[in-house]
């Protein structure tokens, strides 16, 4: 009998404090100001739901209902009330609309040649096989998947989710290729343009969720519209139609996942010789920014980039006129994946999506990839963990160019491939002291638009970086790319350079989430 009792007392205090939490999580007339209850709440859910030292979750999750929220006490969807999915026309209106500006601007604006189109232009489109274009390769690999964005937006703005959204990508990029410009289709754009446009779409769409809070009123919440439209300016422009720039409400209505942001500056020293280090050659200023959503060891169910990691390395200056502004950008998405535990091992495996782009002194790469992730945190000590992941995939599209032979009889000076790819990445965490990380890409590519050929491309990043004090670290990293690259026609080309840079990095890391997942 006493045991009855006390497991139905211990059911009915869980019930209860359940309740409890969940209430505080809501903003109520009587009790308070609006900025000190939302101080409260934001106070209460970092105390209650932050990772144990030397734990991958928070460990009060029986207090929330986990089918609503994450670990983290925040919510798993945006909430339908106010996030309703809207009529099917209107989506599709925004994505034909988004093309007429484009359109309206090329002609009128820009005056460019593209830009007149026709009856006649449209017809002989719609009956002319589709080509590989020729567009500068910064165009191709980064504008156009910044253009699928929009169309997704469009979409997924309007209360659609990640899946429901990608056809508004597909039919946008399509009637563009056909209707937008008077050149011939591409290929290339036809998948470019709306799988990785779906993917950072998806990416601008989760990052604006976490600057918004529809419980904010005054000088801080015009600072976080604004961003937010900054971030995903078809998400600002929807919000502005919806009425929801100006709609306040009681509780939180977006769903988030912590976010830790890494911003790198620095010196970017260029070699002359392959095996330089700090040798003769320019030296450039560099930012990094890297942004980590997720946690990758919380046990949940996984939907399309519920984590992700997304970095964009810039550099300027020195002699080096070969390689641009943008050096690279790469990131992953999950599109569905499984936790587990294997001993003291947290374990995540999944299907991921890729996006790289490198723009070297030796090669450019721009890639779309699919493939096998497996990520892994080995606790070594309380504060001391070894991060590892791992991914091999394909790549159903890329562009390739190289800087020692002609890729082209035309204008492009790139070829199109597909191939594979594989990545390790390991980091060794002491805490908040110290990280040891070695990072490795390889890339296995085939010509199928251009000249004939292959290219094995390999990327190799050790790094280490040491805290000077709070969250700031001096850090060391060391870059080599080779490339390999046999051509049918022509001798083969290989080429290996060197870069190091030295840096100063700013860790910013969500509060909630501890663990240094960078």
């Amino acid at each position: 009998m006493k045991t009855r009792l006390t497991l139905l007392l211990c059911l009915v205090s869980v019930t209860l404090l359940q309740a409890q939490v969940i209430e505080k999580d809501t903003i109520q007339a009587g009790r308070g100001s609006r900025d000190a209850q939302l101080k409260d709440i934001k106070d209460r859910k970092q105390r209650l739901f932050t990772d144990s030292l030397g734990g991958t979750e928070p460990t009060n999750t029986v207090l929330l209902d986990t089918t609503l929220y994450n670990k983290y006490g925040d919510l798993l969807n945006d909430d339908p009330d106010y996030n309703w999915r809207h009529p099917l026309w209107k989506p599709t209106a925004q994505v034909i609309g988004i093309n007429l500006a484009f359109m309206g601007y090329n002609r009128y604006v820009a005056k460019a040649d593209y830009g007149y189109v026709s009856r006649e232009t449209w017809k002989r489109n719609l009956t002319t096989f589709p080509e590989w274009d020729t567009d500068e390769f910064g165009i191709n690999f980064i504008g156009h998947p910044y253009q699928g964005t929009l169309y997704f937006n469009a979409a997924r703005s309007q209360g659609y989710n990640y899946w429901q959204s990608v056809p508004f990508a597909i039919g946008g990029s399509l009637s563009w290729e056909y209707f937008g410009e008077n050149t011939l289709p591409s290929y290339n754009d036809m998948i470019y343009t709306p799988i990785n446009g779906a993917a950072l779409g998806e990416i601008l769409y989760r990052l604006s969720s976490n600057i918004l809070d529809d419980r904010t009123t005054g000088r801080e919440r015009v600072i976080r519209e604004v961003a937010a439209g900054v971030v995903n300016p078809i998400r600002g422009l929807n919000r502005l139609l919806q009425g929801k720039t100006t709609q306040v409400t009681n509780k939180e209505v977006y769903e988030k996942e912590p976010v830790n942001v890494t911003l790198f500056a620095g010196v970017h020293r260029i070699n002359d010789q392959q095996d330089d280090v700090f040798g003769a050659g320019g030296n450039k200023a560099l930012f990094n920014v890297q942004l980590d959503y997720g946690n990758p060891f919380e046990l949940q169910k996984r939907k399309p980039f519920d984590l992700f990691r997304i970095r964009a390395e810039l550099s300027k200056g020195g002699g080096d006129t070969t390689s641009g502004i943008i050096n690279n950008i790469t990131g992953y998405g999950i599109l569905f994946g499984k936790n587990g535990t294997l001993g003291k091992l947290d374990v995540l495996t999944g299907l991921f999506q890729y996006y790289d782009y490198w723009n070297t002194r030796n090669f450019d790469l721009g890639a779309l990839g699919f493939g096998g992730g497996l990520f892994t945190r080995l606790p070594l000590s309380k504060q001391v963990n070894l991060y590892t992941n791992a991914h091999l995939g394909l790549i159903p599209l890329a562009g390739n160019s190289t800087r020692f032979a002609p890729d082209e009889n035309g204008l492009r000076d790139y070829v199109y491939t597909l191939g594979g790819h594989a990545k390790l990445e390991s980091t060794l965490s002491l805490g908040k002291y110290a990280t040891a990380a070695f990072v490795y890409y390889h890339y296995w590519l085939k010509t199928i638009e251009g000249l004939e050929g292959s290219n094995s491309i390999g990327i190799v990043r050790p790094r280490v970086t040491v805290r000077l004090f709070k969250n700031v670290s001096l850090g060391y990293e060391h870059f080599g790319y080779t490339t390999n690259r046999k051509l049918e026609k022509y001798a083969t080309q290989r080429s290996v350079i060197t870069d190091q840079k030295i840096f100063l990095q700013l860790f910013l890391e969500d509060p909630q989430r501890r663990g240094r997942y960078n």
